[in-house]
């Protein structure tokens, strides 16, 4: 789904107690039965990823200036990425099916 969305992977910020204006030209998305992606409706730019069962979102890093001098805390679903999308690094790394098996511990279910 990331890249249908994006055309390559999903990089993504997150924080505590986010502030989101301009509610009024948000349009939400159920992509799934447990995800939810937002854009914009004015200039269709794409702005958060929301985890239903947690109301966790994670804000799409292109929104913010600062998002290149970040590192990276993890990539997942790198069995579903593209041949020519290798981010370099030394950091986790999470298969689907790893990502699914985590979360089901932890709880959630995807059925």
């Amino acid at each position: 789904m990331c890249r249908r969305w994006g055309g390559a992977f999903y990089s993504a910020q997150s924080g505590d107690n986010p502030q989101v204006t301009g509610a009024d030209e948000i349009t939400e998305f159920r992509s799934s039965e447990w995800a939810e992606r937002a854009f914009c409706s004015k200039c269709g730019s794409n702005l958060w990823f929301r985890f239903l069962p947690t109301d966790n979102r994670s804000f799409s890093a292109g929104l913010f200036d600062a998002a290149a001098t970040h590192g990276i805390e993890k990539e997942i679903f790198v069995d579903e990425r593209a041949d020519w999308c290798r981010i370099e690094g030394d950091h986790p790394r999470r298969t689907g099916e790893e990502v699914i098996a985590e979360a089901r511990a932890a709880g959630f279910n995807f059925d």
